[in-house]
């Protein structure tokens, strides 16, 4: 039997490219999630109540016209549950999201385990606002749509967040969120970076895009938008990960910037429409783009940094963990320093990015110090060359002596150098070229 990852994918099988944009919105799958995707609920429980049964008093009907009940429950869950509540998050998998909402929707329902009145009250408060049919709707007229665990187009490996994996994803863009995420890459860093620290996102993100790899980040200033815009302007894929919902443009200098993402790549959200982000929400938001992708590659960040929450959850995931280092003076890149001391590694460019999260042979062009003209001459002409004066000139004979080497191969070492423009003849004394040393391989005196 084939051993295969969270991505889909066999041991040592390439990983495909993220393909083109297609023209139209991706197929849903029916059914959201499949009865395995959620080990823990008995059958009757993420179905809705029997006809016969009353409806308590404060207690809306989970019944949403036009969209399957688990879709909306988990539709509605979105908006009544926090990102990354593994408390929630434990609910869910045993109970299932219908019987879920039930519960939070229903005074007079049982508390889950594991928690108090006092925060059920609250997601009380917040069930009674929650409309999934409008949300879903207003989605759908966005041109974008809402997935679910157990859709063909859920990203599997979100699952290795466990409890803590995401309710569901709100989509803007017609690309296969699945496929561009098993080639992809997050790049993230700080928001009031530097010159060098955008040019070198702006040149990862580029370079990753043209190499076929989806770049991810989460559309913030500095790092984050600069990666972002490298990948469009490489016509490539990128994925921006909001911590508000997806018709939401945050931060608001980067409206322009989210709507290309929507148009060229895919902008995606565990918020409903319309919700807002918090400080808690961009730290959760963190953990969706280090789970999503294949690794994260952190450019200028400070000792306290987001950034680092990222890095540092990729790697508890046993994802790929990449720093590029800057000036050691530099408060910005102290953060990824102290991470390239741990088990993150040291990368420069996309082709050594590549080299570590890409299939079996993506290896990095091999680097090589410049070739000087000087290396190329045999060490009988290097001692010969040597033995001349830097000022001044000899004869052939002195030459041969300060060589060791006769002074028939002394003169014929003469005569080579002089063909490559290392020494030129003055009568019968020999001196060197007032020459600058090229690194092209070509040579003075002829082809």
């Amino acid at each position: 039997m084939t051993r295969t990852d969270a991505w889909g994918f066999a041991a040592g099988e390439p990983v495909p490219a993220p393909q083109g944009r297609s023209q139209g919105p991706v197929p849903i799958a029916g059914s959201c999630p499949a009865p395995t995707a959620e080990p823990g609920p008995t059958p009757h429980a993420a179905t809705a109540p029997h006809p016969a049964q009353p409806v308590a008093a404060g207690r809306r009907s989970a019944r949403c016209e036009g969209h399957e009940p688990q879709r909306a429950a988990r539709a509605a869950l979105t908006r009544i549950l926090e990102p990354g509540d593994e408390t929630a998050g434990r609910w869910l998998r045993e109970m299932g999201p219908v019987a879920l909402w039930h519960t939070l929707t229903d005074d007079s329902a049982d508390l889950p385990t594991g928690t108090t009145p006092a925060k059920i009250a609250g997601l009380r408060l917040r069930a009674a606002r929650a409309r999934p049919t409008a949300d879903l709707d207003a989605m759908t007229a966005l041109g974008g749509r809402f997935l679910c665990p157990g859709d063909d187009e859920w990203p599997g490996q979100l699952d290795d967040l466990g409890d803590a994996r995401p309710i569901g994803l709100w989509v803007r863009g017609t690309a296969n969120l699945r496929l561009w995420a098993l080639r992809s890459v997050a790049v993230v860093g700080a928001r009031a970076c530097t010159d060098y620290g955008a040019h070198l996102a702006t040149t990862l993100g580029a370079g990753l895009a043209d190499r076929g790899w989806a770049v991810v980040s989460g559309a913030a200033y500095g790092v984050d938008g600069a990666a972002h815009r490298g990948a469009l302007a490489a016509d490539g894929a990128t994925i921006a990960v909001m911590a508000s919902g997806v018709d939401h443009a945050y931060p608001r200098g980067h409206t322009e910037l989210i709507g290309r993402i929507a148009e060229q790549g895919l902008v995606i959200a565990e918020l409903p429409p319309g919700d807002h982000p918090t400080r808690s929400r961009f730290i959760q938001r963190n953990r969706v783009i280090a789970a999503l992708t294949r690794g994260t590659v952190v450019v200028e960040a400070e000792l306290r940094s987001g950034s680092l929450v990222t890095a540092r959850r990729a790697l508890a995931l046993g994802r790929f963990t990449m720093g590029v280092p800057g000036p050691v003076t530099s408060s910005l890149s102290a953060g990824v320093h102290q991470l390239l001391r741990g088990e993150a590694a040291v990368v420069t460019d996309a082709d050594e990015v590549i080299e570590l999260v890409g299939s079996i042979g993506d290896l990095a062009p091999e680097r090589q110090c410049p070739t000087r003209i000087r290396d190329l001459l045999d060490p009988v002409a290097t001692r010969v060359l040597e033995a001349l004066p830097a000022r001044g000139s000899t004869d052939t004979g002195h030459l041969a002596e300060e060589a060791a080497t006769p002074r028939e191969v002394t003169q014929g070492k003469l005569f080579e150098l002089l063909s490559l423009g290392f020494v030129q003849k003055c009568g019968d004394r020999w001196e060197l070229t007032r020459r600058a040393e090229t690194t092209d391989g070509s040579r003075r005196g002829g082809p």
